[in-house]
């Protein structure tokens, strides 16, 4: 499922909100007391996204038992929007999948904010809500994960939804028999509304949203992206300074094969005059993809082999953790990287007061425990952000905003 325009129908009253030039995508049957149309288990508004819904012509199951004839039915047509603005164009989300952190713009980013933002207050004030009733969330992880998979669980249950969950389907799935991902994507469909999946090949959630009907988000795909943590990574870096324009970033570890440091450098080149400096050992640098896309936005960075002198510039030190895993049988290399820059109260000394340190999570030896005690560490607050994050995401794109 590639990432779709925004379309419109006409409503009921003849009236159409229609910026710019409109064309005629597709037609489909709409129930005249009801403009939603609904398909695969969840509702369409009448801001239709996709060719998801049965086509012209065909009653579902919901048309045959809602009460109304074939010669009452109206004819929706939805009509593709061009040149419209990219947020705020209807009550359907801009994207029909989360696959990557290029799929988002500066004012789509600050909406998502506004929702994780009213997803807190949800989350503290109102336990038993039901905007997710009725949807089932399936979380299919090919890798080890707590956070990520336990955060859209809990973003999930919070919001009145259920969750089908499988952990380390690489092993315990059919994916052991040899069955393929499409497969298994056709087969997971069946049984849920929305598919949160990480997987250990780069570009596997790709070929997960063009095979499955229905949303797909990625919640990692090997050392490829993970564009939930860079959403929730730019939120908290809103919240800790107040501003994500003219901000000085650290990017330090394992940037060659951290997908949570590729996506948030992909982010942050939304924003004006952002410097981002890479610190890592020379075996796990970040690859030239991010350099080279980073200069073509205008976006100035910088290596470095001086985590000192770079955290006294920076607002953000954003550290990861040498990836073992990533390393194959080249142990020597990983331990040649393993502890060579590491956040400790030396570091924080030479950080100005209102910077904060940052991690992905989970953390080996990179980040000492006493810096917990610092105010500036934000990590677990970070963490705690996802789930906002998360909520709002599974909210937009189920329901819409």
């Amino acid at each position: 499922m590639a990432v779709s325009s925004s379309l419109f129908t006409t409503s009921l009253q003849g009236s159409m909100v229609a910026p710019k030039t409109l064309k005629c995508h597709r037609e489909y049957m709409c129930s005249p007391s009801n403009v939603s149309c609904r398909q695969s288990g969840y509702s369409k508004s009448m801001y239709l996204a996709h060719s998801r819904l049965l086509p012209s012509g065909k009653l579902s199951k919901w048309e045959q038992t809602d009460g109304f004839s074939s010669k009452d039915r109206i004819q929706c047509c939805a009509v593709q929007v061009e040149n419209a603005p990219s947020f705020s164009v209807g009550k359907k989300f801009q994207l029909d999948d989360v696959i990557e952190a290029l799929q988002f713009d500066r004012d789509i980013l600050g909406a998502i904010f506004e929702v994780a933002s009213e997803m807190e207050k949800i989350e503290k004030n109102s336990p038993g809500s039901q905007i997710l009733k009725g949807y089932l969330m399936a979380t299919l992880f090919y890798e080890p994960s707590t956070r990520t998979r336990l955060s859209f669980e809990s973003a999930m249950k919070r919001l009145g939804g259920e969750v089908l969950t499988t952990e380390n389907a690489r092993e315990f799935s059919s994916a052991a028999k040899g069955e393929t991902l499409e497969d298994t994507i056709r087969t997971i469909e069946g049984y849920s509304d929305i598919i949160v999946m990480r997987h250990f090949e780069s570009g596997a959630a790709k070929r997960a949203a063009v095979t499955a009907g229905i949303p797909i988000i990625n919640a990692g795909d090997g050392p490829g992206q993970h564009p939930t943590q860079a959403l929730l990574d730019v939120y908290t870096i809103e919240r800790e300074l107040g501003k994500l324009d003219g901000i000085k970033v650290g990017l330090v570890g394992d940037l060659a094969n951290g997908r949570t440091v590729r996506s948030l450098a992909y982010l942050l080149a939304k924003y004006q005059d952002v410097k981002i400096y890479f610190v890592s050992p020379d075996v796990v640098k970040m690859k030239d993809d991010i350099k080279d896309y980073l200069t073509s936005k205008g976006v100035e960075w910088e290596e470095s082999a001086d985590l000192m002198e770079v955290a006294s510039k920076c607002d953000i030190v954003y550290q990861t953790r040498i990836q073992k895993e990533r390393f194959g049988e080249r142990i020597d290399q990983y331990v040649q990287a393993r502890g060579k820059y590491i956040v400790d109260q030396n570091v924080l000394n030479v950080m100005q007061k209102h910077a904060v340190v940052m991690h992905p999570l989970p953390r080996l030896d990179e980040i000492t425990v006493d810096v917990d005690r610092d105010p500036r560490a934000a990590y677990f607050r970070q963490a705690k952000n996802g789930l906002y994050i998360r909520m709002a995401l599974l909210k937009l794109l189920l329901v819409g905003w």
